[in-house]
Formats: C-alpha cells, structure tokens, sequence
C-alpha cells in the first residue's frame, strides 16, 4: 500500500499530465530541480510551502493534492491517469462505465475509439493537440488493461443491455452525418464487440464477473476500487465509446470518504442481485443482437455470393 507522500506524488502526476506540463516546467515555476519534481512524484516527503506552489500551479487545490475530502479532475487524462494509479493497488474494482468498460472490449475498438474521439471535436480545438491528447488517454486506459489481465484483478463490471442495444442501432460514432458504408461499419464494429462481450461472459475468464442490467442506469460512470486498507469511489462523466463519447466537458471525482462509498456500496449489491448472469445474460445479448439486423461482414458476403 502507497504511503500518504507517495500518494500525493500520484496525484501531483495525474494533473500534471493534465495540464500537459512536463516535469521541467513544474520545476521552472517553482525554482527547484526537475529531480526535485521526480522526487515528490514518487513519494520524497514535501512541505506544505511547496504543495501550496504546486496546487496553483496546478490549478488546483491543496486539499485535492493531499486527498482531504474529495479530489476532483476537470482533465480526462487526469481522472484516468488517477484511476490507473488507485487500481494498481486495488483488489478488486466494480465498475459501471457505459456503454462498456474498457477492460472488456476488444483489441480493435482502441482504432474505433480514437476515430470517434476526434469527429466529436468542436471546431475551436486544435486537431494535433487533441489527438495527442486522446493518444495519451488510449494509451494509459491501454496500461491500465494490461495491467489487470496480468494481475488478474477481479473485475466486476455492469453493462446495461438499454446502452447495449443503442449503440448497436447507432453504432461507434462521435458524429452522426456519415455516409452510408461508413455508418455499416462503424454499427458492424459495436457488434464485434457485443459478441466480443458474449464471448467474455460464456468463457468467465478468471477474475471478471459481468451483470447485465435491463434498466436505465445514469449515463456518468462509477467505480469503486476495494483496497486492503480502504475503498476509493470514482464518479465520472468522461464517457468512452458509444455513441457520442465525452471528453471535453465535466468533472470527474475520486473519494474515499465512508458516506458516498457506503452509499454505492449499498447500490451495487442491489444492482448485482436484479442482474443477469452467465448464459441468461448471453442469450439476452444475443436476442438483442438480432433485432440490431446488423450482419458480419463475412456473413453478408456470403449471402450476397
């Protein structure tokens, strides 16, 4: 488990890498070395002159850089550069991140994801920014991934088979004005990975658990992350994925206060209780699946041969 200093190097990380800084102009800004920098990052003990330095720079506050109450991440990079760092540590992670968890798509939705990414981007944003950005947060979701299939991390995760079933009729989209053959596939790409999900749940994979819920969820993401020490909850409005994903505009929130995480405590174990499981849930998606009429391209070819 982390010590308090090394905690709050993890967060000093995660919104440095949200305001985009390197290392070296945190330093300049402070007048210290850029070892000094790394140092804090990975646990040195840090006076609260500093901290106070650092959450102006930062943007921030000292609060939020000392965990005190509620931390709060208005940059996506930060919140999933944060949620890397507390899942590392975590035993177990219960997780609703509509429309599906990161951790259960396959190996091509990153190249979807990214696509869909950049056509939501307001015309006022610089296009090379925001694809290093959206690279930078594939590639920490991409660790992230990693991480917990190497670890087998026990992964509870709730998809909602409304989400499901919309974004099979929508497709993986961040625009809907496409032609014809693009929006076939990008709907065949949103089944690929509902039979991607179908397969996870007939294989039960060690360490993932998967409920389907047939009702409407809120559209922010929640996860808890149980610790040995302690659970942190993650309430986010980033949304990955889907149609119409979200990376712009919100603010996301880390806690491991006892009143909100009881209180998701509380809600999960009802949610887990009304959801279907194993071959219920897969025959669901299959039915689902179905109504979508979206055919695989290699069936369609066939049909057409």
């Amino acid at each position: 488990m982390a010590s308090q200093f090394e905690e709050i190097g993890r967060r000093l990380k995660a919104y440095r890498m949200g305001k985009g800084l390197t290392a070296d102009a945190i330093a300049d800004d402070l007048g210290i070395s850029r070892a000094a920098v790394y140092r804090i990052e990975t646990g040195d003990v840090v006076k609260i002159e500093t901290l106070e330095k650092l959450a102006v720079v930062l943007g921030t506050t000292v609060a939020s850089l000392l965990g005190a109450g509620v931390e709060y991440y208005a940059s996506p990079i930060s919140y999933f550069e944060r949620m890397r760092q507390i899942e590392a540590d975590a035993d177990q992670v219960v997780a609703h991140f509509p429309p599906l968890s990161y951790l259960l798509t396959s190996d091509a939705f990153p190249a979807y994801l990214k696509r869909s990414l950049l056509e939501t981007l307001p015309p006022h944003v610089h296009d090379k920014t925001a694809e290093r950005d959206i690279d930078l947060i594939i590639s920490i979701l991409d660790e992230r991934k990693q991480s917990s299939q190497q670890r087998r991390l026990s992964v509870v995760n709730f998809v909602n088979l409304l989400e499901i079933e919309r974004w099979l009729k929508l497709g993986i989209v961040g625009r809907f004005d496409m032609s014809g053959p693009e929006l076939t596939e990008r709907r065949r790409a949103a089944r690929d990975e509902v039979e991607h999900l179908i397969t996870l749940i007939e294989s039960e994979p060690m360490g993932i658990q998967i409920g389907l819920l047939e009702e409407v969820l809120p559209n922010t993401a929640f996860q808890l992350f149980r610790t040995a020490e302690k659970t942190y909850l993650g309430v986010s409005p980033f949304r990955l994925g889907g149609d119409l994903p979200n990376i712009r505009s919100g603010v996301a929130t880390v806690t491991a206060d006892l009143e909100p995480v009881q209180l998701y405590e509380r809600l999960v174990d009802e949610l887990w209780k009304r959801a279907r499981k194993g071959k219920e849930a897969a025959d669901l998606l299959r039915t689902v699946l179905t109504r979508s009429a979206i055919g695989a391209p290699g069936r369609r070819r066939a049909a057409t041969a």
